[in-house]
């Protein structure tokens, strides 16, 4: 297994990840309001940092690639994926509540 201690590459391969992934879902789905912007970049920074761990080792246990990967490349990558679901995820879930309401509403 591998150790993700106090490294400071590894914390900033983290961060990083979690910055990526916000940054890359603005491609697929982009925010209406600067209000969504900001709660949807806090949710993907949050859970880029605390699930990017358990994501990276997830990731590269499924491609069997943990032997060959550095732990900082192994938190950078899963950091960057918890980051993007979380912000798409999030995204997709203000759009579909936001249709229903219209439909009620209307």
């Amino acid at each position: 297994m591998t150790d993700f201690g106090h490294d400071g590459g590894v914390t900033s391969a983290r961060l990083i990840g979690a910055v990526a992934g916000s940054a890359i879902s603005l491609v697929y789905l982009l925010p209406k309001h600067r209000r969504e912007a900001a709660v949807r970049f806090l949710t993907g920074l949050a859970c880029g940092l605390i699930f990017g761990g358990p994501t990276g080792l997830w990731g590269a246990g499924q491609l069997g690639l943990e032997g060959r990967l550095s732990p900082a490349e192994i938190m950078l990558a899963g950091a960057t994926l918890a980051s993007f679901t979380a912000w798409w995820g999030l995204g997709m879930l203000v759009r579909l509540t936001g249709r229903a309401g219209d439909k009620v509403g209307g």
